[in-house]
């Protein structure tokens, strides 16, 4: 018979171990700083951002044609400069840092204090220039880099890890980036570690949801998009939130195809033109965006949540071919190499879907619905994340009603974008892993993603 646990004696165990809980009070103590950090961070690119189209609306917007250029090469130069592991998204650099195989003094290269707040600064600058980009990966970065600091404080039989303090600090970003708790432990599991160390699995969860808090503090308990008013969905939604999930699937795919093949490919023409001269790219890149935000009124300018809210409104002032220019705008953001995310720009982009779709079948009373899914359809489809992608729509939307239908999308636009592409963030570290010297290089190429709702190893 198993013998009933002795609630005085391990009250007494626990109690007596003054180093765990010294331990334990230095990475809670961490994981707030980490959201408070991220919190800043949000205040900075929504000042960045403020600044930008204050210069947009002056002259007509004509400016932003100088402006987006010379910010976006400034960024460019700076980070190649003082920051080279700073670039691009945050996500994969944090996936490298969590591979076994890479050493305490390459994981340097990707996670610090240093790197934190050069990441709040350069991608500020980024949103201050009006480049298609979102905070919530480099949120993921700036987290990561907070909570692994944290390891020099600890006792060496602290039994935290490295691998812990870095899986909290990402899922900490993402859990302040969009006031979304529940989001941070699931993408936590799905995204970064396939699995929760059981010993520290509770502290994890713990310094998540701390971090949540923390935004939750700074900007009140509110959904990111407000409440979204769900109408009984029939069986006459079937085809259109059909529709919204096969062309998020497909696009999300090509997307991440796309993406991938412009950050990994060297030998492809204009990556050689741009290793050689990248400022010069960083500068032509950035005017096409200038253009591209000139032609859609300004639409395509900044992360695209203002387009989402209008949209979720029934007030869209959104071009018709606003899905195809978001997107070129994003991919050429990512590409010039300025630090900035792809999480906010793609539900904008899947809010497009959605959008589009409630114009042509006529669905105007289940627009807002059939938008919801459209973002989580087509940030699944770009995440191959499909669990991350529909708790973060739902919690954004305080859309516990749609819960079945937004499962259900994400998971659709997810499988179809397997068959399309290679794991974005997967391929993205793999890629940035063979470039360190050492055992990191020699590392295989990662598995095919698993199929939707099957368990993961890693």
């Amino acid at each position: 018979m198993h013998q009933e646990p002795d609630f005085l004696h391990n009250l007494h165990q626990e109690l007596r171990d003054g180093r765990r809980w010294l331990d334990r009070s230095i990475v809670l103590a961490y994981a707030a700083a980490a959201g408070l950090c991220v919190v800043a961070f949000t205040l900075m690119a929504d000042a960045g951002f403020e600044l930008f189209q204050r210069i947009y609306r002056w002259q007509g917007g004509w400016a932003v044609l100088l402006w987006l250029p010379a910010i976006t090469v400034a960024a460019v130069w700076a980070t190649r400069r003082w920051a080279p592991g700073a670039a691009g998204s945050g996500i994969p650099q944090v996936m490298v840092t969590l591979d076994p195989a890479v050493s305490e003094h390459q994981r340097s290269r990707f996670v610090s204090l240093w790197l934190s707040f050069s990441k709040m600064a350069l991608a500020s600058a980024g949103f201050a220039a009006g480049l298609s980009i979102g905070r919530e990966g480099p949120s993921v970065q700036v987290a990561a880099g907070v909570m692994h600091s944290a390891r020099r404080w600890l006792g060496p039989h602290s039994g935290i890890s490295s691998h812990a303090l870095l899986v909290a600090g990402g899922a900490a970003g993402i859990a302040a980036a969009f006031n979304a708790p529940l989001a941070g432990v699931v993408f936590a599991i799905e995204e970064l570690s396939r699995k929760l160390e059981s010993r520290s699995s509770g502290l994890i969860i713990a310094a998540i949801v701390l971090a949540g808090l923390m935004g939750v503090s700074a900007f009140g308990n509110l959904s990111y998009f407000g409440r979204i008013r769900v109408p009984s969905l029939t069986w006459n939604a079937l085809l259109p939130g059909l529709c919204v999930a096969l062309a998020s699937g497909v696009l999300g795919g090509l997307f991440a195809k796309v993406m991938a093949a412009s950050l990994t490919s060297p030998a492809e023409r204009m990556n050689r033109w741009r290793a050689r001269f990248p400022l010069r790219f960083a500068a032509g890149g950035a005017l096409v965006i200038a253009v591209i935000g000139l032609v859609t009124g300004g639409a395509t300018f900044g992360a695209g949540s203002e387009a989402v809210k209008h949209m979720l409104a029934g007030e869209a002032d959104v071009p018709s071919f606003y899905v195809t220019l978001k997107f070129v705008a994003t991919w050429l953001s990512a590409w010039v190499g300025v630090p900035g995310g792809i999480f906010a720009p793609s539900l904008s982009i899947g809010a497009g879907v959605g959008h589009n779709v409630a114009t042509l079948t006529g669905s105007d009373s289940i627009a807002p619905a059939l938008i919801a899914m459209g973002m989580a359809a087509f940030l699944a489809a770009v995440t191959q994340a499909p669990l991350t992608a529909f708790i973060i729509v739902m919690e954004m939307v305080d859309g516990h009603a749609m819960v079945l239908s937004l499962m259900a999308s994400a998971m659709l636009a997810s499988l179809i974008s397997r068959m399309l592409a290679r794991p974005l963030y997967e391929t993205l570290a793999h890629h940035m892993a063979s470039a360190l010297p050492g055992p990191a290089s020699t590392q295989d190429p990662p598995e095919p993603a698993h199929a939707p709702g099957v368990p993961q190893q890693k």
